[in-house]
């Protein structure tokens, strides 16, 4: 194609992705009740289009993860890589996701004290071997920080048991929780794993013991 006219190029591919039928996917991936969720990877419309800001969500929180401080553990190609896996997310998916960021936000927050609310949205690719998870808890401390780490490689360790592909495998969890001294509406902590986690029978028994009494909000599977 002459130089110039990639803007013609690139919307026959996204013409073409966006005929393409969705891929058998098994939704079960992600435990009963999967939902498929299809949609192209090469968008049409740009981010934004629904006349909304919601999109602007994701954008917000990998500069989050940009700006933030690394732990002594974490190298600077890590957060790289944190990026890139949240920056899968499909541009069609975002407004959506968005919206159900910002409802999550409004939610934790009501509850007593003493409890602690949470909320998730799960995405696993076509092939299983890449899981994105984002939350909202009522706050953050110790205790929720461990609690979400632990959420994150029980959800790692039961994909990756139905795939059977554990070293190929990666999740990337997002957790928001909301701030209360005005600086700022809420703070964003993110969590990694990949490969087998290793995990002891005595692990998978308390983390499912604690994670898998109540429905999640949401668990989706979703093709290209």
């Amino acid at each position: 194609m002459p130089l110039g006219e990639e803007p013609v190029r690139f919307y026959e591919l996204a013409a073409a992705d966006a005929a393409a039928p969705p891929k058998d996917i098994d939704t079960e991936l992600v435990g009963p009740g999967g939902t498929l969720f299809s949609t192209p990877r090469l968008p049409q419309a740009p981010a934004g289009s629904d006349g909304t800001h919601a999109h602007l969500m994701i954008r917000i929180m990998l500069e989050d993860v940009a700006t933030s401080l690394l732990r002594d553990s974490v190298a600077e190609s890590d957060r790289f890589t944190v990026m890139s896996d949240f920056d899968r997310l499909p541009v069609p998916a975002r407004a959506e996701w968005g919206h159900l960021l910002l409802d999550m936000l409004r939610d934790v927050p009501e509850v007593p004290k003493e409890h602690c609310k949470w909320r998730f949205r799960r995405l696993v690719e076509e092939d299983g071997t890449r899981q994105l998870i984002v939350g909202a808890a009522t706050r953050f401390d110790p205790i929720i920080e461990a609690a979400f780490s632990a959420y994150v490689q029980l959800r790692h360790h039961e994909v990756a048991e139905r795939t059977g592909r554990a070293e190929e495998s990666s999740t990337l969890g997002v957790l928001l929780t909301p701030r209360r001294d005005g600086v700022r509406p809420w703070d964003t902590s993110a969590v990694r794993v990949h490969g087998d986690l290793d995990l002891s029978e005595e692990e998978i028994q308390v983390y499912s013991e604690e994670w898998n009494r109540a429905t999640e909000n949401a668990d989706v599977s979703v093709s290209g």
